[in-house]
């Protein structure tokens, strides 16, 4: 069922997110309910889902945006561009607080925030974020959205091989923070050997690596289990248990799986080729 629509003319919406229930609270209040887009112009829209109304427009970018995000407070709203300038800005005023050009050049394919996990980082503040482009690098931020504190932590570069043939495109760089093994991120793309890589921040290095079929689409991490959910681009879905065992693969997709999303309970996964979009029932989780 169709609940509501909004409709932008004469723009495409690139990205989007749903801005998150305040701490403690479940279900999440139906005023607090909001979901920011970017859009192919470089605006950023805020829009209330009870209101059925757009509530802000922001203008951070000279070129269309390719992901965004919610600070994990949802006070602050990070945006990244087909340019690779990030953005960060306020909902409440509309400003924009800080840009920031470390991956310019390169479109920014992933923004993830987390609450800090541990405190041997040596940074002030409660927030972690990470923001990935697609020639592979991996940015690592501390950051007081209250003290207007954004220090970076860490940088990685992961090697790939030069001139890959029979590639139209190469797969999306993508990275994640693991809900299951604090200070460790989890990396997706095109590289030297088809596997994702977990990597530690507090030791600087690659720690596990699970080789895979074919260089992954899309990722998600599930927030409620060890194990993580990787798409294909042969309509192959592939759920991963971590760090090892045996992993379950399902066809059906009629295309490209380029979106994996957990449930926050974990319970479901949603997943999307070119165009169907599945909903799956994880018992076991």
């Amino acid at each position: 069922e169709l609940v509501v629509q909004f409709q932008v003319l004469n723009q495409s919406c690139q990205c989007l997110a749903w801005k998150p229930r305040p701490v403690g609270l479940w279900p999440c209040p139906v005023q607090s309910q909001h979901v920011v887009a970017g859009y192919s112009d470089g605006t950023v829209r805020v829009f209330s889902v009870s209101r059925t109304e757009m509530e802000l427009k922001m203008h951070p970018h000279a070129a269309a945006l390719t992901a965004i995000t919610y600070s994990s407070d949802g006070e602050m709203i990070l945006s990244g561009g087909k340019d690779g300038i990030v953005a960060v800005s306020s909902p409440r005023t509309g400003m924009t607080i800080h840009v920031l050009a470390d991956h310019k050049g390169s479109p920014i394919t992933v923004l993830q925030c987390t609450r800090k996990q541990y405190h041997d980082l040596g940074v002030e503040g409660g927030e972690l974020w990470l923001a990935t482009s697609s020639d592979r690098r991996v940015s690592i931020w501390g950051s007081d959205w209250l003290q207007d504190k954004c220090e970076l932590l860490d940088w990685l570069t992961f090697p790939a091989p030069v001139g890959p043939e029979g590639l139209e495109s190469l797969p999306p760089s993508l990275a994640a923070f693991c809900p299951w093994e604090h200070g460790v991120l989890v990396y997706v793309g095109f590289g030297m050997q088809k596997e994702a890589l977990f990597y530690s921040l507090r030791k600087k290095q690659v720690f596990r690596k699970i080789s895979l079929p074919a260089f992954a689409t899309s990722l998600s991490l599930s927030p409620a289990a060890p194990f993580m959910a990787i798409g294909f681009g042969d309509r192959l879905l592939r759920l991963q248990p971590c760090p090892a065992g045996d992993p379950q693969d399902y066809a059906g997709h009629d295309d490209t799986v380029h979106l994996c999303r957990f449930a926050p309970s974990g319970r479901r996964l949603l997943t999307a080729s070119h165009s169907a979009v599945f909903v799956w029932e994880l018992t076991g989780a």
